[in-house]
């Protein structure tokens, strides 16, 4: 069976949502509510949010700090991962994974492409490990961070996904 499996008791994991941009506040972050929004429906926990600007130094301070507390499970970063020169998002944290998950940047850029065509190639989405925590790096539109929580985040970081999911792995991360 693939999919949620409804007789397993569900994990909730709780996360730290941050925004990368110059220009957005918490009354225009957008992004930031819809992710925020996503994880509290799906029964997450919430419990760190930030916007900072789009300087490496500042994204990657932010998400250190985060991935040193052990009570976040998932970093979600919005913003950064495109191609013009105040992008930083990839190279503040690339650097910085211990593992990189190559397989969220192309599932992401597959169900990209069914919506946005070949505008997905303006995106550097892409995930990892860092500290034993779970990062991805999510381009700043709140179309693509819907479709990235709806159709692959919600279910991969739900414990009752079988055959697996992410959640069975945070144990071991840190390995």
């Amino acid at each position: 069976m693939t999919g949620i499996d409804e007789a397993l008791l569900f994990q909730p994991l709780c996360f730290a949502v941050l925004t990368v941009s110059d220009t957005r506040t918490e009354a225009t972050d957008r992004s930031g509510d819809t992710l925020a929004g996503r994880i509290a429906d799906a029964g997450h926990n919430v419990k760190a949010r930030r916007i900072v600007k789009d300087e490496a130094g500042a994204v990657s301070a932010q998400v250190n700090a985060w991935a040193a507390q052990t009570d976040i499970d998932v970093i979600l970063t919005t913003g950064g991962t495109g191609l013009t020169g105040r992008d930083v998002t990839v190279e503040a944290l690339l650097p910085l994974f211990e593992k990189v998950m190559g397989g969220f940047s192309v599932l992401f850029h597959q169900m990209s492409s069914q919506t946005i065509g070949l505008a997905t190639l303006q995106s550097r989405a892409c995930a990892g490990i860092l500290n034993g925590t779970f990062v991805f790096c999510l381009p700043g539109s709140t179309g693509a961070v819907t479709q990235a929580w709806d159709d692959i985040l919600r279910d991969a970081l739900d414990s009752r996904y079988r055959p697996t999911s992410l959640v069975d792995l945070i144990p071991r991360l840190k390995e």
